[in-house]
């Protein structure tokens, strides 16, 4: 299922992508000033996840603090660094971007997670390193938001580890 949804956000038009990120930014910036985000953990998007930058440069201008995911060590939690948008960003060890200078902090109180897929109960599909499923069972919980295109809807079962999304944020609706 991972390879059909991958295969399927790649060939989506980059027009038709440009346009759903541009809708996904739109939500997400209504929802942090809605919910009034002081801080977020955002993702640098691999893959053709929806490339959200445009809305963290907006959030940065508003005063929101933003974080960057950091695998400091495999089959472990995420570990956290400060971000703002335009710093010096080096690859790491999988091939992720990461500040050039991680300032690490505790997890955020709202996460944004990427989905490869997700199904109507809010549990995503994601690449199986299980990293966010980790992070996101350690206490304090933070808020979740799963970003997906909606076309990535899909059916499967959840493993036991997995751990439902507080929302889902595609570029047609809030669930």
């Amino acid at each position: 299922m991972r390879k059909k949804l991958l295969s399927a956000r790649r060939a989506l038009p980059e027009a038709t992508r440009t346009q759903w990120d541009a809708a996904i930014a739109e939500r997400l910036l209504d929802w942090c000033a809605q919910e009034n985000i002081k801080e977020l953990g955002v993702y640098w998007p691999l893959h053709g996840e929806p490339d959200l930058h445009a809305a963290y440069a907006q959030l940065a201008a508003r005063g929101v603090a933003l974080v960057l995911p950091v695998v400091l060590e495999k089959h472990a939690p995420l570990a956290f660094s400060a971000w703002t948008p335009g710093e010096s960003m080096v690859k790491d060890d999988m091939g992720v971007a990461v500040p050039g200078q991680l300032r690490l902090r505790p997890a955020p109180a709202a996460l944004l997670v990427p989905c490869l897929g997700f199904n109507p109960q809010r549990y995503r599909l994601g690449y199986g390193g299980g990293y966010y499923d980790r992070t996101l069972a350690q206490a304090p919980r933070p808020r979740t938001v799963g970003i997906a295109y909606a076309c990535l809807a899909a059916e499967f079962a959840c493993g036991p580890y997995d751990i439902a999304l507080d929302h889902m944020m595609t570029e047609g609706d809030i669930l």
